[in-house]
């Protein structure tokens, strides 16, 4: 579920200076201020938004006092915001472009320094994010309908609401955190132009001069694409050592082996070769995005593996670098790089060493003890709260409840006095950061529940989930806990955690839809002694 559909079940307060009610006529339970209006804040909102648009139909000097002016408002509504709730803040830009200098230099700076004040004003406040209007009016030239304009003080032509909804729900998506996680990339007439057996290395087009210097552009896009968290695979009908020679000893060549983080290079049905792909990285089919130059393989895909998003690949070279450029804004753009995100790659091959390293026991016990794993329980903070609110937005798989929650939400529970842990693995191999969250609602001192528990997938497989969820009960149990109660809501994508708790010792109070449990706390739970905790 993206931010857009939570924010459609959430209260919103819109601070405006022009009619903009038709922009967010797919949001519910929407307020909005009067024209400029900053004072009679509500307290009882969820999410704040500061959506002035840049005023037209002005003088220069009007202008650029009107922005001034903008800055002192803002501080003002900010005073009176409910200081747990999100606050989004949209860049001003010229809706109207028309003024009587050629040189409009104090305009635009006047526009870039309020700009940028929007962004220290986020880098100070807690859950404010900005959103770039920049970027949605660059693409809507025709901004303005002056006949709604001075009809009813609508400023963006009605002819843009629909794709700004789109546009806007892509944008809430990213800063939740929801993008997709894999780029499947083909290598002949793909990643270089030419067919490598046939060709040679010599023969490819990879290089200076076009359409070689297309293809270079490429690589280099997809290597900085690999920096931002991005995981990058290989899908090819091709001989192994040929490639593995062009990516070695071609001069132009930018991607090397070790950008990837697991190849089919065969000749094998490339859709068996996604779905080893999606299983060893323990990842969802539609968290793939695949980019093939072949019109018959895509298509292929797109029947085989509905889930797996498979863009139109351009028939003209030179445009492979805007058809990047979509598939970025599309389905990979993030608000701000994690540490996990940053770390990804080195993360996902650590788990294939522990996938090597499993199969030379023959007990499941021996691997797990061999992994010397550690495991670090904390309450949330300020730091942490970003990365827990982005794992409860992501994580499918082991997540009994699935319900998504805003960094605004998180802290709601904090201040509300209810117990929100984070846990940190580590072991032999490497440290995986951030994977897992507990969220605690109590009912009384002795009675509470357990509204979320989740663990990312980079961790499974080891039982860490068992051990975690008792270790924390145990914890509980010694500040007086005596009663937990717990649900699982059933998903498409949840059902290896259909008797999780049955497994631990909840008593079924209720079967269905929701299986709803109950568990007397009457001591402690043994925990495995080859996992070693770092206490809360």
């Amino acid at each position: 579920m993206y931010l857009y559909n939570i924010m459609e079940n959430r209260s919103i307060y819109i601070f405006r200076n022009y009619t903009v009610e038709p922009l967010f006529k797919n949001f519910t339970a929407v307020s909005y201020s009067g024209y400029e209006d900053v004072s009679n804040v509500p307290t009882d909102v969820s999410v704040y938004l500061w959506f002035y648009l840049s005023p037209a139909n002005m003088s220069e000097d009007e202008l650029i006092e009107k922005i001034g002016d903008l800055k002192e408002k803002l501080n003002l509504a900010l005073k009176s915001c409910n200081q747990s709730s999100d606050i989004l803040l949209f860049t001003l830009c010229p809706v109207d472009q028309f003024t009587y200098l050629v040189n409009k230099k104090r305009i635009k700076q006047a526009i870039t320094e309020y700009n940028q004040y929007l962004y220290s004003v986020a880098d100070s406040r807690a859950l404010t994010r900005v959103i770039d209007t920049d970027e949605f009016l660059i693409e809507n030239q025709t901004a303005v309908d002056w006949r709604y304009y001075f009809l009813y003080k609508t400023l963006l032509n009605p002819a843009l609401y629909d794709s700004f909804s789109v546009w806007l729900k892509g944008k809430l998506s990213f800063i939740a955190g929801m993008r997709k996680k894999c780029i499947v990339l083909d290598l002949d007439d793909t990643l270089w132009g030419g067919v490598l057996g046939e060709e040679g290395l010599e023969g490819i087009k990879l290089g200076n001069d076009y359409p070689g210097n297309v293809y270079m552009e490429f690589q280099k896009m997809i290597f900085s694409a690999g920096k931002t968290g991005i995981l990058l695979s290989i899908v090819s009908k091709n001989n192994e050592k040929e490639v593995w020679d062009a990516f070695e000893k071609h001069p132009d060549m930018i991607l090397k082996k070790d950008d990837f983080v697991t190849l089919r290079i065969n000749w094998k049905d490339k859709a068996d070769n996604i779905r080893d792909i999606a299983r060893e990285l323990n990842i969802g089919l539609d968290s793939l995005v695949f980019i093939d130059d072949n019109p018959h393989e895509r298509n292929w895909i797109i029947k085989a593996l509905p889930e797996v998003i498979v863009p139109e690949f351009p028939e003209s070279e030179y445009m492979i670098i805007p058809f990047f450029q979509d598939i970025y804004k599309k389905w990979f753009q993030v608000y701000d790089l994690t540490r996990e995100d940053q770390e990804k790659l080195n993360l996902y091959k650590q788990n294939s060493k522990r996938q090597l390293s499993k199969k030379s026991y023959a007990r499941i016990e021996d691997y797990i003890e061999s992994l010397d794993t550690r495991i670090s329980i904390s309450e949330a903070d300020n730091f942490s709260i970003p990365r827990i609110a982005q794992l409860t937005q992501k994580t499918n798989q082991f997540n009994l409840t699935t319900r998504r929650y805003s960094e605004s939400d998180i802290s709601e529970f904090l201040s509300s006095g209810h117990k929100v842990y984070y846990a940190s693995v580590a072991d032999k191999f490497g440290d995986n950061g951030i994977t897992a969250v507990c969220i605690i609602k109590f009912i009384t001192d002795e009675k509470a529940e357990i509204d979320t528990y989740l663990l990312s997938c980079r961790i499974l497989g080891r039982f860490i989930e068992s051990a975690l969820l008792r270790k924390i009960l145990n914890c509980l149990y010694d500040n007086g806990l005596r009663e937990i109660f717990a649900s699982y809501i059933p998903t498409p994508k949840n059902v290896q955690t259909a008797t999780f708790y049955d497994k631990l010792g909840f008593e079924i109070t209720e079967d269905e839809p929701v299986k709803k449990y109950r568990l007397k706390l009457r001591g402690y739970f043994d925990i495995e002694r080859y996992y070693s905790f770092k206490d809360i």
